[in-house]
């Protein structure tokens, strides 16, 4: 009998609730943004790709991201909104495969070794999931793919925003033994 190498996929939304302010503010697409209050007690809830370029990140001090990019546009979270668009691509998610972790609003796990499209690759259905969540709520998200969680996690960090990346058992420890301490969770 041959052994099934488990086939998954860690999807990860690029930047989430910052990206869902510039997809619904045009004004806002290409600037800093930071969702969460700029009042002095405030903390960044999130950051866009071009907040993080001048080091502003999760759980920022506000004051202390604003003296690092002073051009940065601070938005109030609508987290119901953020809810609305997560459900959408958790639906995405249920058309592959019924074995799904939900990390947070904007991360799973998914198992899709035996997946309902019967797609052959993890790599392939990890690229359809990518291009239907695109096409459906007009946002990116990352992927990695491998044979367990943990290395499906660092494969999805590898490659943001908007990429995939894969591990597979020939590479995996070879591939975990060049990254950076400070890659590793937890």
């Amino acid at each position: 009998m041959i052994a099934v190498t488990r086939k998954i996929i860690h999807v990860d939304m690029d930047a989430f609730f910052a990206s869902v302010e510039q997809r619904d503010d045009p004004s806002l697409r290409g600037r800093p943004v930071a969702v969460g209050h700029a009042a002095a007690r405030g903390v960044v809830a999130a950051a866009s790709y071009e907040a993080r370029r001048f080091g502003v990140r999760s759980a920022l001090p506000s004051v202390t991201a604003l003296r690092r990019c002073p051009d940065l546009t601070f938005v109030p979270p609508r987290f119901e909104v953020y809810r609305d668009v997560s459900r959408q691509i958790h639906e995405v998610f249920a058309r592959y495969t019924d074995l799904i972790q939900p990390l947070s609003l904007d991360e799973a796990y998914l198992d899709v070794t035996a997946n309902k499209r019967g797609i052959e690759t993890a790599w392939l259905t990890a690229k359809e999931i990518r291009a239907a969540i695109l096409q459906e709520t007009g946002l990116t998200a990352s992927a990695g793919i491998s044979y367990n969680k943990f290395l499906a996690k660092l494969a999805s960090d590898h490659r943001k925003p908007n990429g995939q990346f894969a591990v597979i058992p020939e590479m995996g420890a070879s591939w975990v033994e060049t990254l950076p301490v400070s890659r590793f969770h937890g």
